[in-house]
């Protein structure tokens, strides 16, 4: 292994004394040896014990001496948009900058930099700073921060980082035989693997030649670098404040001590870098997986990882199987779509709504009261053929196949899941190595403290009084927020009762509208106009709501990252759930079912007659209300994510984008880009699990929801990915095994899908109601659903409308009316009541409902326990590296007890190295 030594740097740096001749009088950036140094994750919860001073193999000053002339560098031979240190060898680890405003806070906000940096430099990080004349406006100063191998190895070992110990000799699977059909859509080796395969051991200061480190500079990748330097910039202290000890970057970038804290990235998207030393991996993920052009083309999810760091490589693995699954669903919801289409003409009951001499006779009862008249039912011909579009036998067969299909896709992403923690080195990743952590927010507020009982160690809590105080206040507040959605949904079903007769009024008194009136109908423009007015109300309410929710979940003070996570998913998520789904609850489950009938209607506030459904059903109008309302979320999201940042970002560089490169800096490049802030993944999971709940809650209504769904992924993908590569900067990688709580969300999303699917055939669509009649009250042998539509409809006597109800005019002096519904005729005993078809009608609902419920359950539970969540492959490959693994620590052990022996340590006694050497047998029994 070619390693630097210490004395090869010794050697170096008393080279470099001796030919300066000079000391160096600055402040050494380099601390001195004596900290002590934990060899584990453990007392990582307080700044004190996080923020480790590392042993150093050389003094601060002769270090200084070596770099002060290494700095003699030309500056003008070096281009500005480089990743290096002036001195073309210290890879720019990260960056912060900062305006030198002459303000009131300006003395402070100098003092806290000066401190901050201080401390930075006494963690062992190394600092340069450009300053203000060297930038683009002349007003920002960069500070860019470089972490040695000596601060590198001090935190790997801190965050139980995963380093290569031998190269994978696991045989690759088997070829698929189906790779020369995909070829097309695969992407060069390359890219898609850039480096080999590894066996990998967490890293250890004291094992240092167990690991392949064959260059220094690049064992730890960028992303394990950023994410070193950003775990010591959040717990770095700057200064007391008001006798509370502060600290972290995240309250320095609050109070403005900072404007900015990010990586860099690698070079510029468009082209590679000049530098040789640099692998381009921004432009090589912009051309491979950024562009549009490449949608057909599998993610390159290794390099993903590696540069952007697991928990975003995580989320575009799952969206991109999340688009996959989709495919198989969007072809069987075409299919059904097709269906429909086909049968349009065959279907018995459009026919006869068409047919002048049977829908051209009846009579239907006003919609609304006293402005209303009275109309024929063969006004309503095309809404009845599209109607059957979405409302027939296949639309059963698509909810019980959607039920199935979200089960296969959730215990298959389990196993896709499963191979990617394996890939990726995540097995044995525990999240408190990360997420578990005390967040800094939660130690600067927390004044008191307690022993925790199982490390004995004091560490700051939240007494229990303040606790319940900031949950009732929480609780209360989101209690307050889906209160008001509740509130402008009802404002919305008020528009529609109350827009109704107008519509009516304008479409029989406009001439111009005539011609469009057989299919623009007094109900379809009040379902249109409302969806889009509740649309508009979603958008607004989630505007404010998403400051609101972070702002009661900062206010709780969540103890853990993890924690802070799970409760921002959940009340957002609560609070989307009922923003997005009520308006289609509403459509689906009430509109038309709690009506009465003509002279004993029923009125919403007293006031507003409660809507009906159309004759051909309320399934037509869900269809319109989840048509509206998912597909202008996915328009206006993707203008949010796209257009919105290139705007921003297009504006911010306007004066910069002429300059040439040797005065446009890489850091002022990415300072220019936007910020993917710590909740970016946060909105991108929301919006897809959003999606999610509309393909699979409402399927049975539109078979062409996940045709669309899948239209939008792969459009989200490249947007996405665009977005993050070419107009944000470069975020600090993180680690993530999966998901998180959004796989419980989507498994309890994919149980009330079943139930409501179940609801939406039996109550929404007329499927229940048309199979009573064919099997039970057909009155033709040869064509049984001939008379459905009559049969459907009952009959009101004129005559008995009370004066309040009854409309204005009747010029062709009608007797009686229909209206839909099952009830005895005005000249039957039990008038106006319901008749035995009804209860017919109803106990099929409900036998329909608790059999599909079952089946379909059923069906899940199975499919879930013959699919192994784990492949067995896998399982043989993570036994097979922890063999291997143990193998060559106990191997290594072993060597280094030997050499001890044969030195004539009197430590190393022949009892340990039996006791060694047994451990080894041991573990290949095992």
């Amino acid at each position: 292994m070619n390693r630097l030594g210490k004395k090869a740097n010794e050697t170096l740096i008393e080279m470099a004394l001796s030919a300066d001749g000079e000391e160096c009088n600055g402040p050494e950036t380099i601390s001195t040896a004596g900290s002590e140094i934990p060899s584990s994750s453990e007392g990582l919860n307080s700044t004190e014990t996080t923020l480790l001073i590392p042993e150093h193999q050389v003094s601060g000053r002769k270090y200084n001496l070596f770099l002060k002339r290494r700095l003699r560098i030309d500056k003008r031979h070096q281009s500005k948009d480089s990743i290096f240190f002036r001195d073309g060898v210290r890879r720019i680890d990260f960056v912060l900058s900062y305006v030198d405003d002459l303000n009131k806070e300006w003395e402070k906000k100098l003092e806290r930099r000066k401190e901050f940096e201080s401390n930075l430099q006494k963690a062992g990080l190394e600092l340069e700073t450009e300053d203000k004349k060297e930038s683009e406006d002349g007003k920002i100063f960069f500070v860019k921060i470089h972490a040695p191998w000596e601060v590198l190895i001090t935190y790997a070992e801190v965050l139980n980082i995963k380093v290569p110990i031998r190269e994978n000799d696991i045989p690759p699977m088997v070829e698929n035989p189906l790779d020369c059909v995909l070829f097309p859509l695969r992407l060069p080796e390359k890219v898609m693997h850039p480096e080999p395969d590894y066996f990998t051991a967490p890293f250890s200061k004291d094992k240092q030649e167990l690991y392949l480190i064959n260059d220094e500079s690049t064992f730890f990748s960028p992303s394990m670098r950023n994410r070193i330097v950003n775990y010591i910039l959040t717990r770095c202290p700057y200064g007391t404040e008001e006798g509370k000890k502060k600290f972290g970057i995240k309250r320095l970038l609050n109070n403005g001590t900072y404007t900015a804290a990010y990586p860099l990235h690698d070079c510029q998207y468009w082209k590679k870098a000049s530098d040789p030393n640099c692998d381009s991996e921004r432009y090589t993920l912009y051309m491979e997986w950024a562009r549009f052009l490449r949608f057909y083309k599998e993610q390159p999810l290794v390099l993903i990882r590696k540069y952007y760091g697991e928990k975003i490589g995580i989320y575009f693995a799952w969206l991109g199987f999340y688009t996959e699954m989709l495919f198989l669903a969007a072809v069987v919801g075409l299919i059904c779509f097709l269906y429909g289409l086909f049968t349009m003409d065959e279907n018995m009951s459009s026919k006869e709504i068409c047919d002048p001499a049977i829908g051209g006779e009846i009579i239907m009862c006003p919609l609304c009261d006293r402005d209303c008249e009275y109309w024929r039912l063969n006004t309503t011909c095309e809404s009845s053929q599209y109607s059957h579009l979405f409302d027939n036998v296949a639309t059963l067969f698509f909810a019980i196949f959607m039920g199935i299909w979200v089960t296969l896709f959730l215990e298959f992403w389990k196993r896709r899941q499963a191979r990617l923690k394996y890939e990726w080195d995540l097995v044995d990743f525990e999240e408190e190595q990360q997420q578990l952590q005390l967040r800094p927010e939660y130690e600067a507020k927390c004044t008191q403290k307690k022993k925790n009982p199982v490390t004995q160690e004091m560490e700051p809590y939240i007494p229990l009084t303040s606790q319940a105080v900031r949950f009732c206040i929480s609780g209360a507040t989101v209690l307050f927020w889906v209160s008001l959605i509740i509130a402008s949904m009802i404002a919305v079903i008020v528009y529609r009762l109350a827009v109704y007769a107008a519509f009516a009024s304008l479409m029989e008194n406009t001439q111009t509208l005539q011609p469009i009136s057989g299919v623009l109908t007094p109900q379809l423009a009040t379902s249109v106009t409302a969806s889009c007015l509740n649309f508009v109300i979603i958008m607004i309410l989630n505007f404010f709501y998403e400051r609101i929710a972070i702002w009661i979940t900062d206010m709780e003070i969540p103890r853990t990252h993890m924690e802070y996570e799970n409760r921002l998913t959940m009340k957002m998520f609560l609070f989307q759930f009922v923003n997005y789904y009520s308006s289609c609850f509403y459509v689906a489950f009430f509109k038309g079912k709690f009506v009465g009938y003509p002279g004993a209607y029923t009125y919403m506030f007293n006031r507003w007659r409660n809507e009906e459904c159309d004759p051909a059903g309320c399934l037509i109008e869900l269809t319109t209300q989840l048509t509206i309302v998912m597909a202008g979320k996915q328009i206006w999201g993707n203008i949010q994510e796209a257009i919105v940042p290139w705007i921003c970002n297009w504006w911010g560089r306007r004066k910069a984008r002429n300059n040439p490169e040797n005065l446009y800096s890489r850091w002022e490049q990415d300072h220019d880009l936007q910020t993917f802030g710590a909740l970016g993944l946060f909105y991108e999971y929301l919006e897809m699990v959003i999606q999610f709940g509309f393909i699979t809650l409402f399927v049975a209504s539109f078979p062409l929801a996940p045709l669309l769904a899948l239209m939008n992924n792969i459009l989200e993908i490249r947007v996405d990915s665009w977005k993050l590569t070419t107009q944000y900067r470069r975020p600090v990688a993180a680690k993530a095994h999966s998901i998180g709580v959004w796989q419980e969300i989507l498994n309890g999303m994919a149980i009330l899908s079943v139930v409501t699917n179940a609801f939406i055939v039996a109550f929404t669509s007329d499927m229940i109601p048309r199979l009573v009649y064919y099997y039970a009250y057909f009155e033709n042998e040869h064509s049984p659903m001939s008379g459905y539509i009559n049969n459907s409809l009952s009959v009101f006597l004129i005559s008995d409308f009370p004066e309040e109800n009854k409309p204005k005019e009747n010029p062709e002096n009608f007797v009686i009316c229909r209206y839909r519904d099952y009830r005895y005729p005005p000249d039957h005993e039990k008038k106006y009541m319901h008749t035995m078809q009804f209860w017919h009608i109803l106990a099929a609902k409900l036998a329909f409902i608790i059999i599909m419920e079952h089946v379909v359950f059923i069906v899940k539970f199975f499919v879930a326990w013959m699919i192994p969540d784990v492949p067995a492959d896998v399982k043989a490959k993570i036994k097979r590296e922890k063999y291997l693994t143990q193998k060559i620590l106990h191997e290594y052990e072993l060597e280094k007890l030997k050499e001890r022996l044969c030195q004539g340590d009197t430590g190393a006694t022949e009892k340990e190295f039996i006791a060694t050497e047994g451990r080894m047998e041991l573990s290949r029994a095992m």
